[in-house]
């Protein structure tokens, strides 16, 4: 039985609130994930979204833990997919599959090249750009599925300038894109310029926020540095002190999210996308001061 689409979901709803889980790779990992479906389930969770693995990496997986949520829960399931390693003969096959199993929502990215291969480079066979993945799709299927993408407030790391990366995410909106969810930001401001930016620029997609709350500091730095996102001094300054004591890094990582959470919300976010880390914890504390 196919699941329900994130679009049918936000015409009943005007905020969604939704948890981002990685693919496990262990039999204790896939118990624990389920563990923690089921905690966020009782929560009143809108959907869940499974990511990919750079350059596709956990492609099996990634559908094999889609399949496990999607007929043992109730919550939809957003299947990340990326242009990376794939050729477009292999993504068809892929997303044919999808819609054989049921599978109904994809996040069509572009992705991260594979680990350790600095020169990597998009062969002549493969889509590079989420765009291309998503004209794929639609030509495939059609309004089958519903597609996401992701949205950077702070701007893409590879944009020219933020006005070109509003161009960007309208060109995958004119292409068939559904909504969008946000990278992770600590400054709210960040995200109410850049719906202000595309809106001014023609997108109408549902910007849905991501928050990643604070449980490991040093872990914290290194993931920014990665992708682009600022840490203000403000943060620095919050979890620096207790940078060595766990406890109180996580605590005051759920005061964080509490209050951006709430800023959101009040200022007309659309709901938050949780990047929880394949555990209940602090995600589900944070939702229920939030009075959710």
């Amino acid at each position: 039985m196919p699941m329900k689409k994130i679009t049918e979901i936000f015409v009943e709803r005007a905020w969604t609130f939704s948890f981002e889980f990685f693919a496990p790779k262990t039999d204790k990992g896939r118990a624990n994930l389920m563990d923690t479906a089921d905690a966020l389930e009782r929560l009143g969770a809108d959907f869940f979204s499974v990511t990919y693995g750079a350059g596709g990496t956990e492609a099996h997986t990634t559908l094999d833990t889609v399949l496990k949520l999607l007929y043992a829960h109730e919550p939809a399931v957003v299947h990340h997919l990326t242009c990376v390693k794939h050729t477009y003969r292999e993504i068809r096959q892929q997303v044919a599959g999808m819609s054989r199993v049921g599978v109904r929502n994809i996040m069509a990215l572009r992705g991260d090249p594979p680990a350790g291969e600095p020169d990597f480079e998009f062969g002549d066979d493969q889509p590079k750009y989420a765009y291309q993945l998503i004209e794929l799709i639609r030509e495939q299927s059609d309004d089958w599925f519903a597609l996401g993408v992701a949205a950077f407030p702070e701007s893409h790391p590879m944009a020219p300038s933020p006005e070109e990366d509003s161009r960007y995410l309208k060109i995958k909106q004119d292409r068939g894109a559904d909504f969008a969810v946000t990278q992770l930001f600590f400054e709210n401001e960040h995200y109410f310029d850049f719906v202000r930016r595309v809106r001014e620029a023609g997108v109408r997609l549902r910007l849905i926020p991501g928050v990643l709350p604070v449980t490991n500091y040093d872990r914290m730095l290194q993931f920014c540095g990665k992708c682009g996102v600022g840490v203000p001094p403000r943060i620095r300054e919050m979890f620096e002190p207790v940078r060595d004591d766990p406890k109180a890094t996580v605590e005051r990582g759920i005061e964080l999210a509490v209050r951006q959470c709430r800023e959101l919300l009040d200022r007309g976010a659309p709901g938050i996308h949780f990047y929880c880390l394949n555990r209940a914890e602090p995600v589900s504390t944070i939702y229920r001061r939030l009075g959710l």
